[in-house]
């Protein structure tokens, strides 16, 4: 027995030895959670709702089970969409502290040269904390309307109408987080990742962040921020742990106490059971500075398609979860459901078989590439295409292995593919994101990885599948005939059609 329990411990922590990460790590049971209720929980997510790419739990501010599906992996950052907004509210912390700000400061004092937009209704009343908190007062977001269409994004934001008292109505406001990043470059003449590198990063040893910017230089502050998923995790635990890491008070306390604490309603006159019960349940507890609070005392980050730092008080423990989910309420509803039952509060008895299932299932995960209805090569074809929403002006596939998208600036971007299997490489060309659409250079980002795979759904059709993965999306390319389509993962039943250049 005692050479069993050996054994599986030692290839549970090999496992770990392949991963390289930083964090202290142990068994589940070692901190009071049953290997197979883990294994239960990451079953609970049904494949046609969740696409799930890395998760870390971490108990007691250990690491006690992680996972990566390939070609996802634990050196690649992954885009965390909204979560980026906890990282903005941090920035914040800091310079609260360092008191270059206050959260009852009035937006429009750090935009002089916009003040000739004081008279507009309420605006001269917003603060900052109106922003952290998200009850700015507009009837509508102003994102797309501003990232879309707008040169100035400040000035964009600061003339959208605003239609009630600043911090009285909630509104979920990316562009406000905007706003806040716009700030912290204001009163401190850096970028926010460039503000945050000696005070956050460096000390909890995170490297190789990005963070996309505006066409002025600012980073966007709502989205755009890519980290790995341990960095995540040290993100996380330092808001556990009320501002520490490794012993170390990095953040204060009581910032952590105020930007994780309930400020505004987002639904006043919820019900009880509605609270308790509801689909969106868990996004109706309130919320602090730029994080949500959820169910069972726990408050999270949280992103588009199924970005998490969930952390969980009451219980000492911490989840990460990178994804591409159409369930968003599903994604928490199978952390109480199956997990939050698991955490006990004394260590479990060794139980070295589950722990051998539990390593051996997160080294084999993995996102299946496509299978061919039959084997076959690549046909040799060009596709000149029409004015299309990618603005791809042709599209060349060869019995090499190999597809070639021309964008619109005439720039070749090859792929490498193959039949049934991924291929990694590496691409300059943008790929499928939510907000490709906003005035920003995602180009400075390139180089992106990517693997690819085809298939033959028949004899006439082909299917192309591009996988970012520094990203939560894909492309699916289909070809039959002369037709050529694509669809975006994160919208898909709508299909864009490629028509040919006549």
């Amino acid at each position: 027995m005692k050479k069993a329990s050996f054994l599986s411990g030692l290839l549970f922590l090999c496992s770990f030895a392949i991963y390289a990460q930083s964090l202290p790590h142990s068994t589940p049971e070692a901190e009071g959670v049953s290997s197979e209720a883990i294994i239960k929980f990451i079953e609970g997510y049904a494949a046609d709702k969740h696409e799930l790419h890395s998760y870390m739990l971490i108990r007691h501010g250990k690491v006690i089970s992680e996972a990566w599906w390939k070609p996802y992996a634990p050196d690649k950052k992954h885009t965390m969409y909204s979560v980026s907004k906890s990282w903005t509210s941090t920035a914040i912390g800091f310079a609260v502290a360092e008191k270059r700000l206050s959260v009852q400061d009035k937006v429009l004092s750090f935009f002089p040269e916009h003040a000739d937009l004081k008279d507009k209704a309420f605006l001269a009343d917003l603060r900052v904390q109106d922003l952290l908190t998200m009850s700015v007062g507009h009837e509508k977001e102003p994102l797309r309307s501003v990232i879309v269409f707008s040169p100035d994004w400040v000035r964009g934001f600061l003339n959208y109408p605003i239609s009630y008292q600043p911090g009285t109505k909630f509104l979920y406001n990316t562009l406000a987080t905007y706003m806040l990043s716009a700030i912290i470059q204001k009163v401190t003449g850096m970028t926010t990742l460039d503000y945050l590198k000696p005070r956050l990063l460096a000390p909890l040893n995170i490297s190789g962040i990005d963070w996309e910017e505006d066409q002025k230089g600012v980073n966007v502050g709502g989205w755009g921020i890519r980290v790995k998923t341990e960095d995540m995790a040290k993100l996380g635990l330092l808001y556990l742990n009320k501002g520490k890491f490794e012993g170390k008070q990095i953040l204060p306390a009581a910032w952590v106490e105020e930007a994780t604490s309930k400020h505004i309603d987002q639904e006043p006159g919820a019900s009880e059971d509605k609270r308790a019960n509801g689909q969106y349940a868990d996004w109706i507890q309130g919320y602090g500075y730029q994080f949500w609070r959820s169910r069972h005392g726990a408050f999270r980050g949280d992103g588009a398609y199924g970005q998490y730092i969930l952390m969980m008080p009451e219980q000492d423990a911490l989840l990460i979860i990178t994804s591409e989910s159409q369930d968003l309420p599903d994604d928490l509803n199978q952390v109480w459901k199956n997990l939050l039952p698991a955490f006990q509060a004394k260590p479990l008895a060794s139980n070295p078989a589950a722990l051998h299932a539990l390593s051996k299932f997160n080294q084999t995960r993995q996102i299946k590439a496509p299978i061919s209805s039959l084997q076959a090569p690549l046909p040799t074809k060009s596709y000149p295409l029409g004015t299309n929403p990618l603005d791809f002006q042709q599209i060349n596939v060869n019995s090499k292995g190999t597809m070639t998208i021309i964008s619109k600036d005439s720039v070749q971007h090859k792929f490498q593919l193959a039949q049934g299997k991924w291929m990694k490489g590496k691409s300059n060309l943008v790929g499928p994101y939510m907000l490709r659409a906003a005035k920003v250079d995602l180009a400075q980002k390139a180089p992106f990885d990517y693997a690819g795979s085809y298939r033959w759904l028949n004899a006439e059709t082909l299917e192309i599948t591009l996988l970012y993965f520094e990203s939560p999306h894909h492309w699916t390319f289909t070809l039959k005939g002369d037709q050529i389509s694509v669809v975006n993962s994160f919208e898909p039943k709508t299909e864009i059609k490629l028509p040919q250049r006549k």
